[in-house]
């Protein structure tokens, strides 16, 4: 395990409205403030998106992704990180989706459109010079400490 030990900075909360792009939107957030480090909560309700929910065959490297598709209105409870990749801010967002009585878990990616109200609360990590890299082994984008 590595690690490094920072402290909370400047806390953000956004309110997204009804068809905002949640990822754009915590992205747009990041750049704009200036934000390179931070954890985040997500509160509300998405209406479309995609999510990952692990590798199709145990062990796998790379790992083949399955996917599902958010079609239509869903509550969502969702905690995640950001970190730079380059010059570019990278969202690790894992949540649970819920429709009536179904509930999927799994990492948000890519496009995503609010359900009517969407809270963020964004905490800015000062101090750390964690980054995301790719791992050509498996693929991926991973934190490097």
């Amino acid at each position: 395990m590595d690690y490094q030990v920072g402290s909370a900075g400047r806390v953000v909360v956004a309110r997204f409205n009804d068809g905002d792009d949640i990822m754009d939107g915590i992205t747009k957030v990041s750049k704009d403030e200036d934000i390179r480090s931070a954890v985040l909560w997500l509160v509300g309700g998405v209406k479309k998106g995609r999510a990952v929910v692990g590798p199709a065959e145990e062990g796998e490297l790379p790992p083949k992704p399955v996917w599902y598709d958010i079609p239509e209105s869903h509550e969502v409870v969702a905690t995640g990180t950001l970190f730079y990749e380059g010059d570019t801010p990278k969202v690790h967002l894992h949540g649970a989706f819920g429709k009536h009585d179904k509930v999927r878990a799994g990492c948000l990616r890519g496009e995503s459109e609010t359900f009517l109200v969407l809270e963020a609360v964004i905490m800015e990590i000062k101090g750390i010079t964690a980054s995301r890299e790719l791992d050509p082994s498996v693929g991926l984008a991973l934190l490097k400490v």
